[in-house]
């Protein structure tokens, strides 16, 4: 008899920013003359860099002719996208890459979640606490997670906690600790804003290596990097044969709605000799047809000199809200992280409110949406998420509320 995928089953009401869509549609529902400003989901505002916008148009002009017609493309993504990721993307920054290394895709979503599709399904997974939903749920949904308990935390899965005693930066497991075969980091992190030293992330190195666990590495967020700090993990001796590394073009250019990403997967990488790009690309060639010519187009303008140029204008603006929002809210006497190397602010809740009650309470008292700490995991509770992809006037007006509400 047909049955479904029980492991979806185990998956707790909704995905976090589904839910916070359908509370706040009930909000403007019962409130529609309320101006509702979001500062919750990590999506941008601006418009597309000129440069990238002048791609598009020429690539569409490409399909208008039989000569540069453009059908199915490569799986893994065209030469000219992949060969400017290798040379502008990592090259100045001391890493070389091959450029059969490098996969496109259509987002580090994407990715993140069905990187699991190559590994056995009783692989080991281990998870910052908090951490992106995406990690965790995808891993119960190929049942590598377990059971999920009234504690909010599944069996299977191996939680590094993040606290601010440390940063928000996780600790290696213990001599006695169980070893993860699969360990997730993400920095400059989501949703904490936190990010990791060079000499920190080289004992994560370190440990995979001497363990045999292959390291998940999500840097969407490098761009908004401004300190001395690794923007890939292989900027670390050694991380080429334990490491798989997963970048975004949402971030960096704004490509939210256009989708595009990479993932970047060493010639070195192999468990038990096995190489895990041939079996990324033997997946990729079976399951994705490869992202739309038209957004890799747009993506080799990104990497021009005049694209450059105006992305950082865009990722500044975007930085300029982060030190508001941060200042806004220190000023008010709260505890604040991030805001300094990402577009994510992390608070503490004041006096001790839950995480969806402060929610709750912006929501309903300021009409200012943001994202509940605990709905990135147990250790999120006490917390919450601010964005900074909001326009400068709307960040202003934002703080302005939120000021008003505590009598600022």
């Amino acid at each position: 008899m047909l049955k479904v995928n029980e492991h979806f089953l185990q998956l707790p009401g909704s995905y976090l920013f589904s839910e916070i869509a359908r509370r706040v549609s009930a909000y403007r529902t019962d409130h529609p003359q309320a101006d509702v400003i979001s500062l919750g989901i990590g999506d941008v505002t601006r418009p597309l860099a000129p440069t990238v916008i002048r791609a598009l148009h020429e690539a569409a002009d490409d399909q208008a002719d039989e000569a540069t017609f453009r059908g199915y493309g490569p799986e893994q993504g065209y030469a000219f996208l992949r060969e400017a990721i290798a040379g502008r993307h990592y090259l100045p920054r001391q890493v070389v890459l091959q450029p059969d290394e490098i996969f496109v895709s259509d987002g580090a979503k994407s990715d993140t979640g069905n990187i699991g599709d190559i590994f056995s399904p009783d692989a080991v997974v281990a998870v910052c606490d908090p951490v992106y939903p995406v990690y965790v749920d995808t891993s119960a949904m190929s049942g590598r997670a377990g059971t999920y308990g009234s504690d909010g935390r599944w069996s299977r899965l191996i939680y590094l906690p993040c606290s601010r005693e440390t940063g928000f930066c996780p600790q290696l497991p213990g001599p006695q600790d169980p070893v993860p075969d699969l360990i997730y980091l993400c920095f400059p992190n989501n949703p904490t804003g936190a990010v990791i030293q060079a000499d920190a992330l080289r004992e994560w190195v370190d440990y995979a290596r001497n363990h045999g666990s292959v390291i998940l590495y999500d840097a969407a967020y490098e761009a908004y990097i401004t300190e001395d700090l690794p923007h890939s993990i292989y900027e670390i001796e050694g991380a080429r044969s334990c490491a798989i590394e997963f970048c975004s073009f949402s971030k960096l250019a704004g490509f939210t709605g256009l989708r595009l990403g990479f993932t970047v997967i060493p010639h070195e990488l192999k468990i038990g000799g096995v190489s895990l790009n041939k079996l990324w690309n033997r997946r990729q060639t079976t399951k994705f047809n490869g992202a739309c010519y038209l957004a890799q187009k747009a993506g080799e303008a990104v990497y021009s000199e005049q694209g450059q140029r105006e992305i950082r204008e865009t990722i500044a603006y975007y930085q300029q809200n982060a030190r508001q929002i941060r200042r806004g809210l220190s000023d008010l006497g709260l505890e604040v992280y991030g805001g300094v190397n990402a577009p994510y602010i992390w608070l503490r809740t004041p006096e001790d409110a839950s995480s969806w009650g402060f929610f709750d309470t912006l929501l309903q008292q300021a009409q200012v949406v943001g994202t509940p700490g605990s709905g990135f995991g147990p250790c999120g509770e006490g917390y919450f998420r601010l964005t900074a992809f909001g326009s400068h006037a709307r960040t202003a007006e934002a703080m302005d509320r939120i000021r008003r509400l505590f009598g600022g």
